[in-house]
């Protein structure tokens, strides 16, 4: 078996090995396998019948816990399998705490070490009880806004039209003990940024660079009104609507999707890490971007999210209430909207990827200056932005992709080869001397 989030192979042992039974142990368990190489071949250990005593020892001295250490024989040669079971407690070594995430091993502080103590502990960051908030907190407008919202989808069937705020507060799982959690003051809160000070959304609007910030604005207020106020901002402050005739009659339409837009907002309120940073809104000439703290549940990619997917909200108490509210649908087709609406547009797809400790949106806007073709032909916000490149400077290295794209090498090299297949590149030369150009048919 290769190497996964579940295997890891070792020439021989070493005591910090007890750091990567440490990571299993807090993840979903896995086996560590000594005396064999990055090859996947078996290289045989030495002292084996020793290390079948030291090890168990070791685990049970150093982590408190209890692993299956098995002597096993292959080719005339030993090797020694460690079993590791996930464990329902959180597991230190040497008073620090590790965790298995893909096939590498991660340190464990600050927020990531306080998400997964809720985890174990069965619940969420959003779950937790706030003891500094009351009732007198709550903004009973959005609770009407939302008493709408949930008629209007009919998704709330217990809604009644006597039901008082605790009642109603109680039924949305946003009380325990008749006390308020998180998830209430950020939903219906009249200021939840006196409780977390980092919940709101930042808006800029930038020049050519990213230094170029020419103005910028912050919105404030609860989860369930928020999305709102953000369009409202940005279409009044931020995007110049295009003008157009029926007739005699004016009509203004968004410089993006509106409801593409809207869909990114709401997934990034829904999903953000509330410890973190606030969601920051960045408009450029060509684009807009939206990033949040937070990153994609484990076994989940982002090639995932351009189908249908399961939901797995990071603040699934938040979620429901949205869902409930008639704002987000609960199956896993946010992205998925995103996309087609982008696409419905004539924009190419939107790139959704890590960056900066969160995930980013980035929206390409629809310009005149572009050829209609390739917006139709499926390339992504890097792709465009490396031909617009080529136009102007005639041809483009694999290596000048990575820099105006801020990505790896592996990542341009798929890139640039797709658009040759495309038939928007031509290349020649190999190697460091490889250089992409303009294939004709786009200077027709």
């Amino acid at each position: 078996m290769p190497e996964s989030q579940n295997i890891e192979w070792k020439e021989s042992w070493r005591d910090e090995y007890l750091k990567w039974i440490c990571g299993f142990a807090n993840a979903k368990g896995g086996k560590i396998i000594i005396g064999k190489n990055d090859n996947g071949e078996i290289v045989g250990v030495a002292k084996a019948k020793r290390l079948m005593e030291d090890i168990p020892n070791k685990i049970q001295t150093q982590l408190g816990i209890i692993c299956d250490v098995d002597l096993k024989e292959e080719d005339g040669k030993d090797y020694i399998e460690i079993d590791v079971k996930p464990y329902d407690v959180l597991i230190s070594y040497q008073g620090k705490y590790h965790y298995r995430s893909g096939s590498t091993k991660q340190e464990l502080k600050g927020n990531a070490l306080n998400n997964l103590l809720l985890k174990k502990a069965g619940k969420t960051w959003d779950d937790v009880v706030e003891p500094r908030a009351n009732f007198e907190d709550i903004d009973l407008s959005a609770i009407e806004a939302f008493k709408k919202g949930a008629t209007i989808s009919k998704r709330l069937p217990f809604l009644a039209e006597g039901e008082n705020l605790e009642q109603i507060l109680d039924n949305l799982l946003l009380l325990e003990g008749g006390n308020l959690k998180r998830s209430a003051i950020l939903l219906f809160g009249k200021n939840p940024c006196r409780f977390f000070i980092n919940a709101f959304v930042k808006i800029g609007r930038f020049g050519q660079t990213d230094d170029d910030l020419r103005f910028q604005e912050v919105i404030e207020g609860n989860a369930f009104q928020l999305a709102d106020k953000v369009l409202e901002v940005l279409d009044r402050k931020f995007f110049v609507s295009p003008i157009s005739y029926k007739g005699l009659q004016r009509v203004e339409s968004w410089e993006y999707p509106y409801e593409a837009i809207r869909e990114v907002i709401l997934n990034a309120i829904v999903h953000r890490d509330y410890m973190g940073a606030p969601i920051q809104i960045s408009v450029y000439d060509d684009k807009l971007i939206v990033w949040n703290e937070g990153s994609l549940p484990e076994d989940l990619t982002f090639e995932d999210l351009k189908k249908k997917h399961s939901s797995r909200p990071h603040n699934p108490i938040l979620a429901s209430a949205f869902f409930k509210g008639g704002l987000i649908e609960a199956w896993g087709r946010g992205t998925i909207k995103i996309i087609n609406e982008c696409k419905k547009a004539g924009l190419p797809e939107p790139v959704i990827e890590s960056s900066s400790g969160g995930i980013s949106v980035t929206v390409m806007k629809p310009r005149e200056t572009v050829d209609e073709e390739y917006y139709y032909e499926g390339l992504n916000a890097r792709q465009i932005k490396a031909v617009e490149f080529v136009k102007e400077n005639g041809k483009i290295k694999n290596s000048e992709y990575q820099i105006i794209n801020s990505i790896s090498q592996r990542t341009a090299t798929r890139e640039l080869k797709e658009l040759v297949e495309k038939g928007f590149f031509t290349l020649t030369g190999i190697g460091a001397g490889a250089v992409y150009k303009i294939e004709w048919k786009l200077n027709k």
